[in-house]
């Protein structure tokens, strides 16, 4: 039996379970030539794929109506007919919410269990671990000493960009929403200070008072009032990294923002967005220097993992509100 969830309606706001659908094919999968046979192991879901489920004009196509949802998944290699794969492989690529599937192994990356947890590769050694490398290097160029900021920070990105930071000889502060992960922060990744933004009347001032030297980088991952408050504390030539807005990605209309240009002429400050396939050419310095702190203790990780294929939508639905520790994934 092969279960496979597909998008059925675009949502509205934030999504719901009715959004989705479950196929189930009673049918064996038959590989030709050239083929392979995978098998779900691990599922990545990640507040991006919102957009995709969008029809709005994006910077990746949206996701079809009545066909599967992809994301990043670890798949095991069952049966192959093709030389560049055996049986009993492990991989990483784009594939579809299924059980089972069909590859060709086009766009597939042979994975090493013995080298670190076949989940890791979802997370701090797979794009989540280059999405924070990428961003805080190529766009924050932070140098020792300086303050960075983080947002979202006990979330998968988060806690990678604020232990990359102290490997950098920077001060880092994290912004969580729950008194765990602000403890989190500071006992497990090395933040030097942590804010928990769902007690804190006033962020302008908390972030003056855990940034007495002003913010140098930020590293944004939720957008809204919290961004809106570390312009306030940004200093002279601050970098500000935009990888990601969950807090307005299920608006339904604009959202009311403070106008952001004249910070950023008054500070001669740079913000800038990105996506981690502009830095392709980065991939191979960033899994080397990744890989290399993870194996000298310098860099750790925690996962939210649930169990069960079934449980898919709703993990996704889960990130929106913040019950993920680092990582979410979904063992398959």
């Amino acid at each position: 039996m092969i279960h496979t969830i597909i998008l059925k309606q675009r949502p509205v706001g934030k999504p719901t379970l009715s959004d989705f659908e479950f196929i189930k094919e009673d049918t064996d999968l038959n590989i030709e030539i050239g083929e392979i046979l995978l098998e779900a192991t691990y599922i990545s879901v990640d507040p991006y794929l919102r957009g995709r489920m969008s029809d709005a004009k994006s910077y990746v196509p949206p996701f079809e109506l009545g066909k599967p949802i992809t994301s990043g998944i670890i798949a095991k290699v069952i049966a192959s007919k093709n030389d560049k794969f055996n049986e009993g492989d492990f991989v990483s690529g784009m594939l579809d919410w299924k059980t089972q599937q069909i590859s060709k192994g086009e766009g597939l990356l042979k994975v090493d269990k013995d080298r670190a947890p076949l989940s890791a590769y979802l997370g701090i050694l797979g794009m989540t671990g280059l999405t924070a490398y990428c961003g805080l290097t190529q766009i924050g160029k932070p140098k020792a000493g300086e303050t960075l900021v983080v947002s979202g920070a006990a979330g998968a990105v988060g806690s990678v960009v604020g232990q990359i930071g102290k490997i950098l000889g920077l001060y880092v502060v994290g912004i969580a929403g729950t008194d765990e992960k602000v403890e989190m922060l500071t006992s497990k990744f090395g933040f030097d200070h942590a804010i928990n933004y769902n007690t804190t009347d006033d962020m302008k001032a908390a972030l003056r008072t855990a940034c007495p030297d002003g913010v140098d980088v930020y590293f944004d991952n939720v957008g809204g009032p919290i961004s809106d408050a570390v312009l306030y504390n940004i200093n002279k030539f601050a970098r500000m990294i935009i990888c990601g807005a969950i807090s307005v990605y299920n608006n339904t209309e604009a959202p009311m923002s403070v106008s952001v240009q004249p910070f950023l002429v008054k500070n001669s400050a740079l913000m800038q967005g990105f996506i981690v396939s502009n830095y392709m050419d980065k991939f191979p310095e960033a899994m080397k220097q990744l890989s290399g702190w993870l194996a000298e203790g310098k860099l750790t990780y925690t996962e939210t993992v649930v169990e069960g294929f079934e449980n898919t939508p709703q993990a996704f639905l889960d990130l929106f509100e913040g019950k993920n520790e680092g990582k979410m994934i979904v063992k398959a």
